[in-house]
């Protein structure tokens, strides 16, 4: 039975539908309709981390304070506009609110219908609350939030009894430089408003959201270009002028890269970095002058080399470089915390089809295995080799795995990855 359809079509019916397969599946029972995937892994993880599908939880308010200083530094603050020319209109009419949270599942904006939040005070949907997947249970805030894709979660497939009443529609948004989880949006409202075209809707606006923060970032690289043009004009040998995040505005004397690997927190100083070697890091407005500090420079030896591949924290995957020069570190994607995590796993490296295979479950997807890896180098380059995709032989890797191994990856379909999801790895 598709239940979304049922829904669309009398949502009363779908609900009662849900309330039994929920019901049976706490029981441990088995029902002829199964819970979508995505929402029964969803449900497993409410069981190991023991939250009340009886009683909800609501958790303490954040301060006024605190909910301002969050909005004033989070970035989906530049794309407000977006989300509310996007979805609000439609929202207020359809009996939905909008609500936008913050990569920890805190709600910092929640506008829309006022009958609609009236009833989400009462349930705790408001300012400054934390709806993480693992506070409150299945809902469309947190479990985008920890699958990283859009979710939409009818009625009974909230994991709180409490939550049964409602249809929420989320989609997280990163960040376009790095990755990186900045928040989810989330449109909800009253069961019988469902609608199977709401989380392509939503979807689409998250998306625009994105778009709108590349071009952003753009318009920074284009005003950093600016400052560093005429710095680099004087300075003989390779430099380039990059952002935090290792953006490349400008090069001289070598050719253009897109990105280059900086520290994570950048400071004054000497350092190595893949594509430079041995190099000085100056302050530049709103970025970072890199000169290579001698040609002949060679990387660190590599049998004094170090790759930790750290998936311990929960959305804040890194890889993190050691040598004799010092170490860096780099913020991951899912999709390179995935890569990468699988590269560890096979000791003498896998094909493109076979890295596709792997992630996808079709060998013919090597273009976007290609793809990928390609903006992987960017930042390993130096200690991957290809045909096939492995880490160099005299390289020592470790891996520090989270302490529930079912939160390893968990946005990960890859077999080797669920595999160990249920073998309890131990961190090395």
């Amino acid at each position: 039975m598709n239940v979304p359809q049922l829904a669309a079509v009398d949502a009363a019916r779908a609900a009662r539908v849900l309330n039994e397969v929920r019901d049976a599946r706490l029981a441990g029972r088995r029902t002829r309709t199964e819970p979508r995937p995505v929402i029964e892994q969803s449900w497993e993880r409410m069981l190991r981390s023991g939250v009340d599908p009886e009683h909800g939880f609501r958790s303490r308010l954040l301060s006024s304070d605190e909910v301002r200083r969050r909005r004033e530094q989070s970035p989906l603050r530049q794309v407000l506009p977006v989300l509310r020319e996007g979805l609000l209109s439609v929202a207020d009419l359809a009996h939905h609110i909008m609500v936008v949270a913050d990569e920890e599942g805190r709600v910092l904006w929640r506008e829309g219908c006022s009958p609609v939040l009236r009833k989400a005070d009462r349930i705790g949907f408001e300012p400054g609350a934390d709806w993480g997947e693992s506070v409150v249970g299945t809902n469309g805030v947190g479990t985008p939030a920890v699958v990283r894709r859009p979710v939409q979660v009818f009625a009974a497939e909230h994991f709180v009894r409490a939550h049964a009443a409602w249809t929420c529609a989320g989609a997280p948004i990163t960040d376009p430089r790095n990755g990186r989880l900045l928040g989810v949006v989330d449109v909800s409202g009253p069961l019988e408003t469902m609608h199977p075209a709401t989380l392509a809707w939503v979807d689409s606006v998250a998306k625009l959201a994105e778009a709108r923060l590349r071009e952003r970032h753009l318009g920074s690289l284009e005003r950093l270009r600016a400052v560093a043009a005429p710095v680099l004009s004087r300075l003989s040998g390779r430099a380039a002028a990059v952002d935090a995040d290792g953006w490349t505005a400008a090069v001289t004397g070598m050719p253009y890269v897109s990105r280059i690997a900086v520290p994570k927190a950048p400071s004054p100083g000497r350092r190595w970095l893949p594509t430079f070697g041995v190099c000085s890091i100056e302050p530049l407005a709103d970025g970072w002058l890199v000169r290579s500090v001698d040609e002949t420079a060679e990387p660190p030896l590599r049998d004094a080399t170090r790759i930790v591949l750290d998936l311990s924290r929960a959305r804040r995957w890194s890889v993190t470089v050691s040598g004799d020069t010092g170490s860096w570190s780099h913020e991951l994607s899912p999709r390179h915390a995935e890569l990468l995590y699988l590269l560890a796993a096979h000791h003498g490296g896998r094909s493109a089809a076979e890295l596709a295979e792997d992630m996808f479950g079709d060998p013919g997807r090597t273009v976007t295995v290609r793809a990928e890896m390609s903006r992987v180098r960017r930042y390993l380059g130096g200690f991957l080799e290809h045909r096939p995709y492995r880490f160099c032989e005299d390289v020592e890797v470790d891996v520090l795995f989270p302490t529930d191994p079912q939160s390893l990856l968990p946005h990960s379909s890859a077999p080797t990855a669920m595999r160990n999801r249920t073998s309890a790895p131990q961190q090395r």
